[in-house]
């Protein structure tokens, strides 16, 4: 696998694609996932925890999971990379310029993601790379997220 250096701002700069990455693998948003994250988090609307309300009266026929329970999965989503970040002491997740739910995650849904890599930075502290991802639910065209993710990758700390 290709390795580049964090601080090899051209060389990662030439990795700046419209094109996405390869599917990662699925994984499915089970009903006791999305129960768990209500616990977690403490947010216990019905659209996501009641089973038969959401039968009755959401208008996805069920219930969903929460938006940043599918965000939170990305890491589980990893694709294949076809070259990798190296020389780096750290990586911090430095925010986001872009987030969108865009359409829902219905319970036993499988999902998977893809990314591209938009923008390289050096900064004072390191390299900043942005990052688009988007999460669809497997076999549906339209995005479940849209993400437009910023990590920060530090130089090695010398103590």
């Amino acid at each position: 696998m290709e390795q580049i250096r964090f601080d090899d701002i051209e060389r990662l700069k030439s990795k700046i694609s419209d094109a996405f990455s390869d599917w990662s693998e699925p994984i499915e948003v089970s009903q006791q996932m999305i129960d768990r994250f209500a616990e977690l988090t403490g947010d216990h609307q019905w659209i996501h925890v009641d089973v038969e309300r959401a039968k009755r009266e959401s208008p996805f026929g069920g219930t969903v999971a929460h938006g940043f329970l599918t965000l939170s999965l990305l890491p589980a989503m990893r694709a294949k990379p076809t070259w990798q970040i190296s020389g780096f002491g750290n990586a911090t997740n430095y925010g986001a310029n872009k987030l969108r739910f865009v359409s829902p995650v219905p319970a036993g849904a499988r999902i998977h993601a893809r990314s591209r890599l938009t923008g390289v930075e050096a900064k004072p502290l390191g390299t900043q790379l942005t990052q688009e991802l988007h999460v669809h639910v497997v076999g549906k065209d339209k995005p479940a997220v849209i993400y437009e993710m910023l990590v920060l990758y530090h130089p090695p700390m010398n103590r």
